[in-house]
C-alpha cells in the first residue's frame, strides 16, 4: 500500500513487520510541525502494536529526511513546558523515547539534521549507495543537541566532531567507513535488504529481543554488579513467559517455535 499523500508520516504494517514513512517528498521529508505529529503518532503506534516487533523507518522520494523544515519552525524534536533548564521533556523518538523492539533505518537519500538523529537512534543503519549525511547546524548558528549526545558513542569521539563541527555532508562509504553505517547496498535493493535483516530480527522470541535489547543498553549505563543484577532479574521474568515455554518444547520437538509475544 502507497503511503497517504495527506499524511506527513505513515505507519504499514506487514506481516510482524512496521514501516515508518516520512512523507513530505516535495519538501525533502523536512520536519515540519504536522510531520513532528505525525512521527510521534506513528511511533507511539509501534509501540502500542503487539502485532509489530521490528521497525523500519524510511522516507518517501529522493531523500531520507533533510531535517528540520526552517521555514516553518514548529518540527522541533522536543517540547519543554515550564523551565527549560529544570525540566526538559524527551516525547519522541529521536529525543530518546525508549523503544525496546528492534529498529532499522533504511536510508535512501540525504540524511540531515533531525535526520540523522532518528537514524543513529536507531539499531541498524543501512544505507543506500546514494544516501548522505550531515549536521549542518553550526552552519546556521545553532547547536546540534541529541546528535551530538548520541555521535561518540557511535563513531568515536574525533570522526563524530569531523562531522557535529564541520557541517560537512559525508557520504555512505565514508558513513560507513567511520562506523556510523550499518551496510551500503545499491539503492534499488535498500528496502529488500531493510525487509530481510527485519525477518531475520523477528526470529528470536520478541520479548527476549526486546530484554536483551534493553540490556545492551541499561548495562552499559551500570557498574557490573547493578548490571549483572539486573539481567538476572529480566531474565526470570523472560523465563516465565509463555514464549519461553514454546521455545524450550520446541527445542526438544526439533520444530520452528510460533512465538506469540506473551
Amino acid at each position: 500500500m502507497a503511503p497517504d499523500p495527506a499524511t506527513e508520516a505513515t505507519y504499514e504494517r506487514d506481516g510482524h513487520v512496521a514501516t515508518i514513512t516520512y512523507n513530505r517528498p516535495d519538501a525533502l521529508n523536512a520536519v515540519n510541525g504536522a510531520m513532528r505529529e505525525h512521527l510521534n503518532a506513528a511511533w507511539n503506534e509501534f509501540i502500542a502494536d503487539d502485532d509489530a516487533w521490528v521497525a523500519i523507518v524510511t522516507g518517501a522520494g529522493r531523500a531520507f529526511c533533510a531535517g528540520a523544515d526552517l521555514k516553518d519552525g514548529t518540527g522541533s524534536v522536543g517540547t519543554f513546558p515550564g523551565s527549560f533548564w529544570e525540566k526538559p521533556t524527551i516525547n519522541s523518538f529521536e529525543s530518546g523515547q525508549e523503544i525496546w523492539k528492534p529498529t532499522i533505518a533504511a536510508v535512501n537519500g540525504p540524511c540531515i539534521g533531525y535526520g540523522l538523529t532518528a537514524a543513529l537512534t536507531t539499531d541498524f543503519i543501512i544505507a543506500s549507495d546514494r544516501a548522505s549525511f550531515a549536521y549542518p547546524e553550526v552552519r546556521i548558528g545553532v547547536p546540534t543537541i541529541v546528535g551530538a549526545i548520541r555521535m561518540p558513542g557511535k563513531v568515536g569521539w574525533s570522526n563524530a566532531l569531523e562531522v557535529l563541527l564541520t557541517g560537512d555532508r559525508i557520504d555512505a562509504d565514508y558513513a560507513k567507513e567511520i562506523g556510523l553505517v550499518w551496510r551500503v547496498v545499491p539503492h534499488d535493493e535498500l528496502m529488500t535488504e531493510a525487509r530481510a535483516l527485519a525477518d531475520r530480527l523477528c526470529q528470536g522470541a520478541p520479548l527476549a529481543v526486546r530484554a536483551t535489547k534493553e540490556m545492551a543498553w541499561r548495562g552499559s549505563q551500570l557498574n557490573w554488579i547493578d548490571a549483572v543484577r539486573m539481567g538476572e532479574t529480566m531474565r526470570q521474568v523472560a523465563g516465565a513467559t509463555e514464549d519461553a515455554g514454546e521455545g524450550r518444547r520446541a527445542a526438544a520437538d526439533k520444530r520452528t517455535p510460533q512465538w506469540k509475544g506473551r
